[in-house]
């Protein structure tokens, strides 16, 4: 069994700041990947930012230069740190986990999502 605890998510005004995080716990022998989805109300879930199991990041060309995905591999845990944030990035944002467990069996897991709204 494997649990993602996400935080972090809250209500902030138009060119504030939050930081998500996303704790993975449980039978992971390998994390390949790891990121942050998001979606909108009547909108499909997108990319946010991922980041590889080599060091290589992943971003949507919308949160390019305000958004910095970074991870601890020691606490399995990876963050987004938001910055100029802006009404569009409104959406429930999902913590999303590739990993292997000790057998070699592969899997893809997504948290409960955790709500973020920048209004003012």
């Amino acid at each position: 069994q494997v649990q993602l605890v996400e935080s972090g998510g809250g209500l902030v005004q138009p060119g504030g700041s939050l930081r998500l995080s996303c704790a993975a716990s449980g039978t992971i022998f390998s994390i390949y990947n790891m990121g942050w989805y998001r979606q909108a109300p009547e909108k499909s879930r997108e990319l946010v930012a991922t980041t590889h199991s080599g060091g290589t990041t992943n971003y949507a060309d919308s949160v390019k230069g305000r958004f910095t995905i970074s991870r601890d591999n020691a606490k399995n845990t990876v963050y987004l740190q938001m910055n100029t944030l802006k009404p569009e990035d409104t959406a429930v944002y999902y913590c999303r986990l590739e990993y292997s467990d000790y057998a070699g069996y592969r899997y893809d897991y997504w948290g409960q999502g955790t709500q973020v709204t920048v209004s003012s």
